[in-house]
């Protein structure tokens, strides 16, 4: 079993910037990221990056405003969010997937998920 750890959410005004963490208790080879899911919306692919943390992926939604990253010594990835929208208002769900690739953008093949750390983007 592993447990995720989120952190770093909260209220922001639009333009802002927020970094989210998820510590992870493991030191075993998993992929990490995040999904996000809005009230009323399904839960969708946000970033992800695998094992060794050369190789990432974001959604078209946040390409070039966000940036995923990880600490393999400290089990933490990381989200920095720039340029914040309204639109990003969410539950931002930390994930993992015992994979050296990387985390994979379907919620089926995801394996662990954390508790959630809301995010809210005022206009």
């Amino acid at each position: 079993q592993v447990q995720l750890v989120e952190s770093g959410g909260g209220l922001v005004q639009a333009g802002g910037s927020l970094r989210l963490s998820c510590a992870a208790s493991t030191h075993s080879p998993y992929a990490l990221g995040w999904f996000r899911q809005a009230p009323g919306k399904e839960r969708e692919f946000v970033a992800g990056i695998n094992w060794t943390g050369d190789l990432t992926s974001v959604a078209d939604s946040v390409k070039g405003r966000f940036t995923i990253f990880r600490d393999r010594a400290k089990n933490t990835v990381y989200l920095q969010m720039n340029s914040l929208d309204p639109e990003d208002t969410a539950v931002y769900l930390c994930a993992a997937t015992r994979t050296y690739r990387l985390l994979p953008r379907v919620e089926s093949q995801i394996d662990y998920w954390g508790q959630g750390t809301s995010v809210t983007v005022s206009s």
